[in-house]
């Protein structure tokens, strides 16, 4: 699939995760232990990755629920750096006219990082559905009309339509403007000022969706149209009647989360405590923090391999895209394996960092997982914040300080609930051992 071939080609994974080598072993800190067994550890991304963050609807307050001239609606949604905004909402009195950002949807961030405000309306245009012949615009219009005999393609309404009749500047009929509410957070006001113009029209209800953009390339770039190609997945419903239902249905199921898993640190000691975190206590300073924050094991490695009761420390990374990339499509998820020498008595411990966050990871919960365990022992791990970086909606999420808007803090480890502050988040991690 071309998205996953898109991902391992971005550069920009290797900035968020950091390089390394590929491989970290310590020596044992005792070689005279004879080997009892060994076992393999499986790590696998699982989750089964969608494309869109969020997505929703809007409609006005009134009775039918459209947008009237005069009238305005909020949209409140999380985005990250490299995301857009998009929606649609129909030209009410037209035959199958909509409005809609131009694809891949309004920029929500400029190019140093910092979140776009005020007026985007100049990023909004008025688009033929291609399927109802067009009126004269106005309250007379009949719906739904009359059917193109061939039905058409999604074009640009550019002052004026196939049948000639004129249109105004979107920006002279609808004014759309962005605030940022913080950690990550925005706000779209739409609107409607045509009241008075030669173009007077109610907005339907309309559907809007925010894309992933792991590395900074869009994954969605055309969620809700394509320009030059037949509307689909209830568009037509949109534009010619402003009934928004199907479409709403078809992106809730392209909504949900995506992330990879950084490479994995695998950590076999002996002893009563891991030896690299604690529930409830603040970060130790040894290079947890930069696997939570960037995905690099390989500073908390190296400073494991010095530790009393560590045995083997690994770093295991993908070897295609180093990071353990999500299932896209029918494209399995990044998968890691390693032979562990093991002996009665050893304890595994595993980190990985949660990829579009700004400092959580998974690992063993305790004291680890018993290294001669057989099967699959993902039930022993837990999504933790380590406490470092505030946090902000997975996936949309920003990593950068704005002006009087930090993100560092100084917390003890938890846990993070499921379902957490933001969303719900299915199984992600497994781990086998065999």
């Amino acid at each position: 699939m071309s998205t996953i071939k898109k991902i391992r080609q971005t550069a920009a994974y290797a900035l968020l995760f950091g390089g390394g080598t590929a491989l970290l072993a310590s020596c044992s800190n005792d070689d005279s232990l004879p080997q009892a067994e060994t076992n393999t550890i499986t790590i696998e991304n699982v989750l089964d990755a969608k494309p869109l963050v969020e997505s929703g609807t809007f409609m006005g307050t009134g009775t039918p629920p459209v947008i009237f001239p005069g009238q305005s609606i909020g949209i409140e949604f999380y985005a990250g750096a490299g995301q857009s905004l998009s929606f649609a909402t129909m030209y009410g009195w037209s035959n199958d006219l909509f409005f809609a950002p131009e694809n891949p949807g309004i920029n929500l961030y400029k190019a140093d990082g910092t979140p776009v405000t005020g007026d985007v309306s100049a990023q909004i245009k008025l688009w033929d559905n291609g399927t109802r012949v067009n009126q004269a615009p106005g309250s007379n219009v009949s719906h739904p009309g009359t059917a193109e005999p061939i039905p058409g393609n999604i074009t640009e309404v550019n002052g004026t339509d196939a049948q000639g009749n004129k249109y105004l500047p979107v920006s002279q009929l609808m004014k759309a403007t962005l605030a940022y509410l913080g950690n990550s957070q925005f706000k779209l006001t739409i609107e409607n000022k045509s009241k008075g113009t030669a173009n007077e029209t109610p907005f339907s209800p309309g559907v809007w969706t925010v894309s992933y953009a792991p590395g900074g390339d869009i994954l969605e770039k055309m969620p809700i149209y394509t320009e030059g190609q037949p509307a689909t997945n209830g568009l037509t419903n949109i534009a010619e009647m402003g009934d928004n239902a199907a479409m709403h249905e078809y992106l809730r199921g392209l909504t949900g989360i995506f992330t990879p898993l950084s490479p994995a640190l695998v950590v076999v000691y002996r002893g009563d405590e891991n030896p690299f975190y604690k529930a409830g206590e603040k970060d130790r300073g040894e290079g947890l923090s930069d696997l939570a924050q960037t995905g690099n094991a390989d500073i908390l490695a190296a400073k494991l391999e010095a530790k009393s009761g560590v045995k083997k420390v690994y770093v295991l990374k993908e070897p295609a895209s180093t990071v353990l990339l999500p299932k896209i499509g029918s494209t399995a998820g990044g998968k890691v394996m390693q032979q562990l020498d093991v002996e009665k008595g050893d304890r595994i411990a595993i980190a990985t960092m949660y990829g579009l966050s700004n400092d959580w990871f998974f690992a063993t919960m305790g004291n680890g997982i018993d290294a001669t365990k057989k099967g699959d022992v993902s039930d022993q791990l837990s999504l933790y914040d380590n406490g470092t970086k505030k946090d902000q909606y997975p996936g949309a999420n920003i990593r950068i300080d704005l002006p009087g808007m930090s993100l560092e803090e100084s917390k003890p480890i938890q846990e993070v609930p499921n379902p957490n502050a933001f969303t719900t988040l299915p199984q992600i991690i497994k781990v086998t051992l065999n």
